[in-house]
């Protein structure tokens, strides 16, 4: 059960409409690497992770990317609002416009629409916070490549505060890693796996 406060985790502010940069910006919603693909990748592999304070980290950090979803979300509403057809057209905004008006719907800055064969969850705790980690660096790349882009003062700072909190979340799964790697080196896990290897470890 979640408690849900009526305010976004970071402000966002944006006056000037901008639809050629929302396009660039709606990645990080429903693109490959965006807070989409990373919340439903964390509230998912928590149920298997077998250490209960790794559990709780894939709880945390997947409803922190529910809050930045909303953040992206609401960039991309206030780059769009209030421009008429036409500007969206000039903008390159048109084959979106058609399918969606000026809704917020995922989909990569590509066009192709989020699915979630773009994430994983395998049941195994190692497998699954080796690709927490990597999804982390890909969404902070993916910013970075966002501020090379655009240069918008107002865009950029709530940007800035997202491509932060990747780094803070590959850093904190890479100690979920750690407690992970440490329990499962006791059985010499990486030598052989006693759940499949009859014998392993005596």
């Amino acid at each position: 059960m979640w408690n849900y406060e009526r305010r976004l985790q970071y402000p966002v502010n944006i006056t000037s409409p901008n639809a050629k940069i929302a396009q660039i910006i709606l990645s990080q919603y429903g693109g490959p690497d965006g807070e989409a693909a990373a919340s439903f990748r964390y509230l998912s592999q928590r149920y298997s992770m077998p250490d209960r304070k790794v559990a709780g980290l894939l709880t945390d950090i997947g409803t922190e990317e529910l809050a930045h979803l909303e953040m992206v979300a609401s960039i991309v509403r206030q780059l769009t609002k209030g421009l008429s057809a036409e500007e969206l057209e000039e903008a390159g905004f048109a084959p979106y416009y058609v399918d969606h008006t000026a809704g917020i719907w995922p989909q990569a800055a590509g066009g192709i629409p989020f699915n979630a064969c773009e994430f994983q969850s395998k049941g195994d705790a190692i497998t699954d916070l080796f690709e927490d980690m990597a999804a982390e660096q890909k969404a902070r790349t993916t910013y970075d490549n966002i501020l090379r882009l655009v240069k918008d003062p107002e865009v950029c700072d709530p940007i800035r505060f997202l491509r932060q909190r990747e780094i803070v979340h590959f850093q904190r799964f890479g100690e979920g890693l750690r407690m992970i790697q440490d329990d499962l080196d006791r059985s010499n896990f990486y030598m052989c796996n006693p759940e499949f290897d009859p014998g392993c470890g005596k």
